[in-house]
């Protein structure tokens, strides 16, 4: 146990922040990258950004750490909006506030709210909460892109920073095979968000927009309606015309980056396998809720399950940014607890259940959160505000099922929640903390066999791009309690 005072200040981490500053400045969003905004245009013919390019990081150092590598893929779930943990996974009912439909219930020692999550409360026994993460900006925008770069977009290498995917995607390169023809990372309802940031556009995500809500035949524009004879001989002669200019180009990457997109998206062109991963019947969309997340989480398993090169799937559900009528009481068919819950409920059960039947659970690391949480009291609108405190879910890859990490108490008199418990030892030399997203990013790294503290000499700034802020220092580093 890592108990503390239940009226304290701050904990190591804000200590270390304030005594040696790294920008943790709230309310100023990341500008997007230009090239990637580019490339994200030149894909015309094909959703998304996905070039070739390949990064070398010759003279990378690292601290040498061990990692947990339990995980060959990521599944990250995005929860815009910051949704409210103690209306779900920190459920702490109230007399007077909590709809009775939500039907307070202890599911082995956790409290659930089985009314509204009755699917992921059966699923219990495969999650991990850890209930004493703390956010450092309050800010959407700020917190998302955070949450996504595990560093503050605001730092001094926050606008080159590459999303937690694209360091995978980099590092994974090395085992793609010849055969597999999916970007290593793909972005499921994700329109927008941090890419690849500095590193060549072959590690950004592969944008697929929201999905039909009853059927699916797969990505579009991936056949040609002239045919695949016609198709084939349009892209022999593209290539007649424009090799000598794009082939070793004489103007630099960006022309040569044409080129290996163009061969990239040659490659899910007529390809079945595309359409078989990135398709799904009526009936199983309905078996994960009949919503566009739930076939988001539907195609996410079909995408790991298809062994095509995918190593990291990005999905965003929201908004859950309900600082008005959280419980539908004024609009019923609006954003809120009963009408989102459902749909998170259905698809993230589904997708446990149905990769822990296939034993992909087995290796597959799931990762569930919002950029931050919510108050304790409900506002005179008849919703939650904005606060630190939150919860993050995982599961897979080893991590230990029906575990709860940190403890809190919510105090709605004085809109308040506190961590009594972190549950947890902080990295190498900060003590018992809170959890930060950038250990959540050290997490992740850890479970796929990534070196949480490597620091690469290749960014432009020449600086030393470290994949997480101070890990190699100490400061942060995974939640090994997860496995234990």
């Amino acid at each position: 146990m890592c108990l503390l005072p239940e009226k304290f200040a701050i904990d190591a981490s804000e200590k270390f922040a304030r005594r040696y500053p790294h920008h943790h400045q709230h309310g100023i969003r990341r500008p997007d990258f230009t090239r990637r905004n580019f490339f994200q245009l030149a894909g015309a013919g094909i959703m998304g950004s996905f070039l070739a390019g390949k990064a070398q990081a010759d003279g990378s150092t690292s601290a040498g750490v061990v990692t947990k590598n339990t995980a060959k893929n990521v599944i990250y779930i995005c929860l815009q909006g910051a949704i409210s943990v103690v209306d779900t996974f920190d459920f702490q009912p109230v007399d007077g506030i909590t709809p009775a439909a939500f039907n307070p219930t202890t599911i082995n020692g956790i409290s659930w709210p089985a009314g509204l999550l009755p699917k992921l409360g059966n699923s219990l026994g495969d999650l991990a909460l850890v209930r004493s993460m703390s956010a450092w900006a309050l800010v959407h925008s700020l917190a998302q892109t955070w949450q996504q770069i595990g560093r503050n977009p605001a730092a001094a290498l926050g606008d080159i920073a590459p999303n937690i995917g694209s360091v995978i995607a980099i590092e994974k390169d090395k085992d793609r095979t010849p055969s597999q023809v999916f970007p290593t990372f793909v972005a499921l309802n994700t329109p927008t968000g941090p890419g690849p940031g500095y590193f060549p556009a072959t590690y950004a995500p592969f944008r697929v927009a929201e999905a039909s809500k009853t059927t699916s035949t797969g990505v579009p524009n991936t056949t040609n309606k002239n045919g695949q004879a016609t198709f084939n001989t349009m892209y022999s002669r593209l290539h007649q015309l424009d090799d000598p200019l794009r082939k070793n180009s004489p103007y630099g990457t960006p022309l040569q980056d044409y080129d290996a997109f163009y061969s990239a998206a040659q490659g899910m062109m007529y390809n079945p396998a595309v359409q078989s991963a990135f398709g799904f019947t009526a009936a199983d969309s309905q078996r994960y809720g009949s919503s566009a997340f739930g076939n988001a989480c539907l195609v996410a398993k079909q995408i790991l399950a298809a062994n095509q090169g995918t190593r990291y799937v990005e999905i965003t559900f929201g908004s859950w940014d309900m600082h008005s009528d959280i419980y539908g009481q004024t609009n019923a068919n609006g954003n809120n607890m009963f009408t989102m819950g459902p749909q998170l409920d259905s698809a993230v059960a589904a997708l446990i259940a149905d990769l822990k039947s296939s034993g992909a659970l087995n290796e597959t690391l799931v990762v569930m959160a919002g950029e931050f949480g919510r108050t304790a009291a409900i506002s005179a609108a008849g919703g939650r505000d904005h606060y630190l405190n939150q919860t993050v879910v995982f599961a897979g890859a080893g991590v230990k099922g029906g575990k709860v990490i940190g403890a809190t108490k919510a105090d709605p008199s004085e809109n308040n929640i506190t961590t009594t418990d972190f549950g947890w030892n902080g990295s190498v030399n900060t003590g018992p903390r809170f959890v930060r997203p950038e250990d959540v990013e050290a997490t992740i790294y850890s479970a796929m066999g990534i070196d949480w503290t490597t620091v690469r000499p290749d960014d432009p700034f020449h600086r030393g791009f470290e994949y997480v802020p101070f890990a190699n220092q100490g400061q942060y580093g995974p939640i090994n309690e997860l496995w234990t």
